[in-house]
């Protein structure tokens, strides 16, 4: 009898890779095998218990599948309200504007994927290669593609046609104006054309009385070094009065400006610090309220810095005398230049941006025409030109550009200094960046609808009129943000789906080119961004479009100024080593700004510390730009299909490009 058959090992089983074989030996064929009962159950009971394990695993299995799936479901959910409570959150421009704006791009993105599914259906079926027509259509859904052929041919592409011819002539007319700007500046450099200053101060009597004023709220980072600039400027302390206008409504930060400004005044600096009870009107209100004081009658000029803004102590010595000889002279404006340019690929593409306008912009204005937006700061004004036109108006969250506008009509001349420098900062995160130019393309539209019916009736020339309509204001701060975002944002993708209605090569790629090359010879180094600098500006075209609807129809957000979040990068050892190379010779003003730099250094690097271990960062998501990232890249699907080249890759980069914006990855994160 042989003996009881050994179980099998479950994996044997399990695989089948080979069958229980008896070796035979030379009797197997003489021998009878006999099972007894005993091994018949023993051999049930193996493979029951291979049966019971196998049940056992599948169970264990369905249990991780279950936890894999409840665990991908939690972390959706809480990816989804993550990212729906930082769209949503509070420190998001919410206002009329921006909702309906959010609604329609939103109403644009189904409506382009419902299309592509379409059309992904007709290709498939060769519909592209042989569009069927509504006789011969035989199934139900070649019958409505051919009827959607004959609608987007007759009803829908002639209008977007239309459209796009308009936005191509606005699109030309603004780069004709930018050629003319570079051919002014070029000529401006061959000629060497630039404000001429004969006047030297002698004895101190002869200098003009002058003051300064440093607006400021909440500026913890950066308001050490923008006092400390100011009062080591080289000018005579009887003959100059720094007033420190502090809007901030921490109580912390209130007593640091206000130790701040005491030190100083132990010094011996002429230096005073005004808060306001109620703040109204925000900078503008800030400065009206400083210029009423009585003995702002016993000056003649005003300088202007922001909190972050620090000039050389040579600053003042190379603008007034401007202002001897020139009686109708109004404003002498400085270039900005700024200590964080390099700091990341966001201040870099700002830096493009600002330099154009400065070195092009600002100084070919100021040469041919007298007139330029003032920017607010790094500025001087001349006190009795303020009084002439008004003063300084809450009217708008533009109130530079407000008072240069209203100098202007009243017969004021500005100039502008490309070669005197005043050290600022750049903003480092999109959050802060986007505020701003929130605010930069509101105000100007408020201020048109404002003043366009004082235009008219100026007494100022008819050519000067005309610059302020339709350069100034219609053509830079209305038609710009306009066909950009309308072009590119919804032009272009549109015509991925309504074919019939085409948006030439050179308006998508050769024009934006050329311009951008344009834009970036003020900062020759920068070449090396110079696609990225294309794409992100036609990303920031949404903000801008939305800015200047806010402002051209009154919505709540146009009237809401956000103060610009500094990152203190101008430290004051950048101060110390910018005023010792541009001022080697003033020995002792160069001491005084060493002594004060020393006596901060534990407080600053308190401050960092405390900085480093405040909110962590996080990065923000911005619907509008999600959104319009999801149409690009839709489209750039479309127009795969099409083989449209060109086309394929601008929607697919700028895709791209308003993706990584929507995730906030430019820049530094906020807390």
């Amino acid at each position: 009898m042989s003996p009881v058959a050994q179980n099998y090992e479950f994996q044997e089983w399990w695989n089948k890779h080979r069958e229980f074989l008896e070796q035979p030996d030379a009797n197997a064929f003489l021998t009878v095998e006999i099972r007894s009962p005993v091994a018949d159950r023993a051999v049930d009971k193996g493979r029951t218990r291979s049966a019971r394990q196998l049940s056992w695993l599948c169970i264990l299995k369905f249990q991780q599948l279950a936890s894999s799936v409840a665990w991908l479901t939690n972390s959706s959910v809480n990816l989804l309200r993550t990212a729906s409570r930082r769209i949503a959150s509070p420190t998001s421009p919410s206002d009329a504007s921006s909702s309906r704006l959010y609604r329609a791009i939103r109403f644009f993105l189904v409506l382009v994927i419902l299309l592509l599914c379409f059309e992904l259906v007709a290709y498939f079926e060769g519909w592209h290669f042989s569009p069927p027509s509504v006789e011969s259509a035989e199934a139900m859904v070649e019958r409505v593609y051919a009827k959607w052929l004959e609608i987007r041919a007759n009803y829908l592409a002639p209008p977007l046609q239309s459209l796009t011819n308009v936005c191509i002539v606005l699109f030309l007319i603004q780069s004709v104006d930018r050629v003319v700007l570079i051919i002014g500046c070029f000529f401006i450099k061959i000629r060497k054309l630039k404000p001429v200053a004969s006047v030297e101060y002698g004895n101190a009597e002869s200098y003009p009385m002058v003051l300064v004023q440093i607006p400021m709220c909440n500026e913890r980072e950066v308001y050490q070094q923008s006092i400390a600039a100011v009062c080591v400027l080289d000018w005579p302390k009887e003959r100059m009065l720094v007033q420190v206008l502090d809007d901030s409504d921490d109580t912390d930060v209130q007593l640091l400006i206000k130790a701040e400004v005491h030190k100083w005044q132990q010094r011996g600096v002429h230096i005073l610090y005004r808060h306001r009870l109620i703040r109204t009107g925000y900078k503008a209100g800030n400065l009206k309220s400083a210029m009423s004081c009585d003995y702002v009658k016993d000056y003649e000029f005003v300088a202007i810095f922001d909190a972050d803004f620090q000039p050389t102590p040579d600053f003042l010595k190379k603008t007034i005398p401007y202002f001897k000889g020139n009686d109708d002279l109004a404003l002498v404006q400085t270039r900005w230049a700024f200590v964080n340019k390099d700091e990341n690929l966001l201040t870099r593409l700002q830096n493009i941006n600002l330099s154009f306008h400065f070195e092009v912009e600002q100084q070919v204005n100021g040469i041919f025409l007298n007139f330029f937006g003032f920017n607010g700061t790094a500025g001087v004004w001349r006190i009795t030109a303020l009084e002439d036109c008004g003063g300084w108006l809450e009217r708008t969250t533009v109130e530079d550009m407000d008072i240069a506008v209203r100098a202007h009509l009243c017969g004021w001349k500005f100039i502008f200094l490309n070669d005197i420098k005043c050290l600022c900062e750049l903003p480092e995160s999109y959050e802060a960046y986007k505020k701003q130019q929130h605010r930069w393309h509101s105000g100007p539209m408020q201020l048109l609808r404002l003043c366009f019916v004082d235009i008219l009736r100026s007494k100022v020339s008819l050519p000067k009129k005309a610059n302020m309509i339709f350069l100034f204001f219609l053509l830079r701060k209305l038609v710009l943000p306009f066909y950009s975002f309308t072009l590119f944002c919804i032009i272009l993708p549109l015509t991925m789906f309504l074919p019939e209605a085409q948006l030439p090569a050179w308006v998508v790629c050769y024009v934006p080119g050329i311009m951008s090359v344009l834009n970036i010879l003020p900062a020759p180094r920068s070449f090396p961004f110079i696609v990225p600098y294309l794409l992100f500006e036609n990303t920031m075209s949404v903000t801008k479009f939305n800015a200047m609807i806010s402002g051209l129809f009154r919505f709540g957000s146009s009237y809401e100024w956000i103060v610009t979040k500094k990152s203190g990068r101008s430290s004051e050892a950048d101060l110390v080593a910018f005023a010792e190379k541009e001022a080697e010779t003033l020995v002792e003003t160069t001491s005084l700004l060493r002594s004060s730099s020393e006596s901060g250094l534990a407080e600053l690097n308190k401050l960092e510390e405390t900085k480093k271990a405040g909110k962590k960062k996080i990065n923000r998501l911005y619907r509008m730009e999600l959104s319009l990232a999801f149409i690009l890249l839709t489209a750039s699907v479309r127009s795969l299909l099409s083989a449209q080249g060109i086309h394929f890759y601008f929607l697919l980069f700028q895709g791209i490009s308003f993706l990584v914006v929507g995730l906030d990855l430019i820049g530094e994160q906020v807390s």
